[in-house]
């Protein structure tokens, strides 16, 4: 699978469903993940992994063309940490 047509392609078949049906409760399962995230939250899926966000401090860098100092802002991104059985089936 490559993207999300095609995983709902795989998610109707699985669970004897339409692809309206699929789509819909992937979706669901995409937006609950990222209300998650946008609140600070961890989402556990076991045997899959971990969705986490991390904030990146500020700090200072450099243009590489001009040489200038830049202030690099604060961030908060996505970390997703893979879990021992999707691990295990990765490197079969």
């Amino acid at each position: 699978m490559t993207n999300k047509a095609e995983l709902i392609d795989a998610v109707a078949e699985a669970t004897e469903s339409s692809k309206a049906a699929a789509g819909v409760a992937l979706d669901a399962v995409i937006a609950a993940i990222t209300d998650a995230l946008h609140k600070g939250e961890e989402v556990r899926l076991v045997g899959f992994g971990t969705f986490s966000v991390k904030t990146r401090a500020a700090g200072k860098g450099r243009n590489p063309a001009t040489g200038a100092e830049i202030d690099i802002p604060a961030s908060r991104s996505v970390r997703f940490k893979p879990g021992a059985q999707l691990k295990d089936i990765v490197n079969k």
